[in-house]
């Protein structure tokens, strides 16, 4: 099993500057390389505070200048909102200028919060068929004179420029979860990220099953699968429940965030009280300490050789939290010195 960090700048308060938690991502990130990590993966979002990388392609060539041998993905851009010749072009602008290091994740995206701001009326339906249609033509792009008449796409014979410095490209990856969605990514020839969020081992379980699914209806190599699962190694076990407390936080405002039901200014969502915390069951600290990748340093060793046997080629170690950079770091470095060399 590979293993990979993935992390965005972060904040539900304006106490941190972003000059601040940019330094302190490089750092995680140098940390990452110098551990051995295989990449580093960061998503597009738009105009939050609880998750900052408006272009995670720029933010990867930004991160590629402080690091040496990670490769550096993006998990995910969000495809409904690029034009396939603008992501296929600057998708190959990024390869070229990090010496080849560009691995592309590509999903539908999952905040209705930024589908109306950036593309009024879409829908997930919607934002989904745009995904099928931009994704395979990225390829073709990067090969040069595709031509394309399609339902949401139309346009004449173009290469996109300039070319990628990996030959074919840079390796793409789907976000998927639904059958439909793993049987489109493996039946294309594309790895599969897979992200079951606050929903414990038995999705987990049920998202490989239809990754297999798939691939037993398909001819060419096997694909490649990442679980994305959010992870704590703490010190011990009084530090592990209070890192699964910060979570529930977390957890509390990404439903809060996905609802777009609450208001926002300046890009940060009005505080949670302590009381709609408390209500919030499904994200309670023991339901997320029970169904995360948190523990001390064998626990979460025996919980990835789980996923391990299950078929996993890579596991992501989510960071975001809204913990302090110091919990963070101190987390992962358990991760890379502890947990990694008992996969060695």
């Amino acid at each position: 099993m590979e293993f990979s960090l993935f992390g965005h700048m972060e904040r539900t308060s304006d106490e941190h500057s972003h000059e601040q938690l940019n330094q302190e991502l490089i750092q995680l990130c140098k940390m990452a390389d110098d551990g051995g990590m295989r990449a580093f993966w960061t998503g597009e979002h738009h105009g939050m505070e609880f998750t900052i990388t408006p272009n995670p392609l720029l933010s990867l060539v930004h991160i590629a200048n402080h690091t040496k041998n990670l490769r550096l993905g993006t998990g995910t851009v969000i495809a409904p909102f690029w034009h396939p010749i603008k992501l296929a072009g600057e998708t190959a602008s990024a390869d070229l200028l990090t010496g080849g290091r560009i691995e592309l994740g590509i999903a539908r995206g999952a905040y209705s919060y930024e589908y109306e701001r950036l593309m009024p009326g879409m829908d997930a339906w919607e934002a989904g068929q745009r995904m099928r249609e931009i994704a395979p033509l990225l390829p073709k792009l990067w090969a040069g004179d595709c031509a394309h008449d399609g339902e949401f796409f139309s346009f004449p014979s173009t290469t996109a420029t300039p070319k990628p410095a990996q030959k074919d490209g840079p390796p793409i990856w789907i976000a998927a979860r639904d059958p439909n969605s793993h049987e489109f990514g493996v039946h294309n020839g594309f790895n599969i990220q897979v992200t079951p969020l606050w929903q414990g081992y038995e999705e987990i379980e049920s998202l490989m099953d239809r990754f297999n699914a798939a691939c037993a209806t398909y001819d060419g190599p096997r694909p490649k699968v990442m679980l994305l699962h959010h992870t704590y190694v703490g010190s011990d076990a009084d530090d592990v429940l209070l890192a699964a407390n910060q979570l529930s936080r977390f957890y509390c405002y990404f439903g809060a965030w996905f609802q777009n039901k609450r208001p926002v200014n300046q890009g940060l969502l009005q505080t949670l009280t302590d009381e709609e915390l408390a209500a919030n069951k499904m994200m309670s600290p023991e339901n997320l300490h029970r169904d995360l990748t948190i523990g001390t340093v064998q626990e979460v060793i025996d919980q990835i050789k789980r996923y391990e046997d299950l078929g996993y080629d890579e596991y992501s170690f989510w960071i975001d939290s809204g913990m302090n950079f110091e919990r963070k770091r101190d987390s992962l470095s358990r991760f890379i010195n502890e947990v990694m060399p008992a996969f060695q």
